[in-house]
């Protein structure tokens, strides 16, 4: 693994860590739907399933992650345009920049297995071929 690679995955747990810890804070403590916290704070349940398989490098995890993660960056933009309150609205923006930098970190970690699976997979067939 290089050296930009270890970045690439300590950016992915970060972010997710930060992410999990920010739908919390803003749905019980910042700006929640209703006084006192919302059920909203759910939302970060999901956000716990990957995270054993994003720090120990899985490579599987890591890419149905980084597709799932979408779904918080809807929210996000949804939420950030919508919302009444404006820190509600600045944390939604928030919640949207926490995920690409999430998606991004994840792609970019997974860029050399992409690269080394299609290589492979061309001296299989290139293999197949020949034996023909």
């Amino acid at each position: 693994m290089s050296a930009l690679q270890k970045y690439y995955h300590w950016g992915a747990i970060g972010s997710l860590v930060t992410l999990i810890i920010w739908c919390v804070l803003w749905e019980m403590v910042l700006a929640p739907l209703r006084p006192g916290g919302s059920w909203m704070a759910l939302k970060a349940l999901p956000l716990l399933i990957p995270l054993h398989g994003v720090i120990k490098r899985d490579v599987y995890t890591m890419q149905w992650s980084s597709m799932v993660i979408l779904l918080y960056f809807t929210e996000g933009v949804v939420r950030g345009y919508s919302d009444k309150v404006a820190l509600s609205q600045w944390l939604g923006w928030g919640e949207a920049f926490i995920v690409c930098i999430y998606f991004f970190c994840c792609i970019l970690y997974l860029r050399p297995y992409k690269k080394a699976s299609k290589r492979i997979a061309k001296e299989l067939l290139d293999k197949v071929n020949r034996t023909q």
